[in-house]
């Protein structure tokens, strides 16, 4: 988790980073691993907040990180709404993999040797169908929304310890 759990975030006064968020990510980049945001935004598929706002949040995020040394080598997000009932999904929304595979293709990343950081299941759902190693935080969601049953490879407080672990796992 970069920024703080809200339901549907709407603006970018809405949208706040969580304290460690970019001393964890300026760690990560120094180390000189790629930091890659993938997220579920259906919002957007919901009519809440429009693809052009997401996009100017997206750079606010990227401009408060880089006011504190931190930068996010690439953000993807599925603006699908979730599938009713019966419909087939898109193949985007975690935990489905698309966008961990796009990430794949552009950075030439080794699945095997990357992390994915999150706060729910789905989260850790979606490393696990990717094939990359999933580090649950307990902020945000913090895994409470029990909708899936894959267990992490690390549980850690925040980002600030998932980055520190990574650091150590990679080393």
């Amino acid at each position: 988790m970069i920024v703080e759990d809200v339901h549907y975030v709407r603006s970018i006064e809405a949208m706040r980073v969580l304290p460690g968020a970019a001393e964890a990510i300026h760690r990560l980049n120094k180390a000189g691993l790629k930091v890659v945001v993938v997220s579920n935004q259906s919002g957007v598929g919901r009519g809440y907040l429009s693809l052009r706002t997401l996009a100017n949040m997206h750079r606010a995020l990227r401009a408060r990180l880089a006011a504190r040394g931190a930068k996010l080598d690439a953000i993807y997000f599925c603006p699908h709404a979730p599938a009713k009932k019966g419909e087939a999904g898109c193949g985007c929304r975690k935990p489905a993999t698309a966008m961990v595979e796009r990430a794949v293709r552009r950075w030439g990343l080794s699945l095997a040797d990357s992390f994915l950081v999150g706060d729910s299941t789905t989260d850790i759902q979606t490393a696990r169908n990717a094939g990359c190693r999933a580090v649950l935080v307990r902020t945000g969601k913090g895994g409470r929304d029990g909708r899936y049953k894959a267990k992490p490879d690390a549980v850690c407080r925040d980002i600030g310890r998932a980055a520190a672990w990574i650091l150590r796992e990679s080393a």
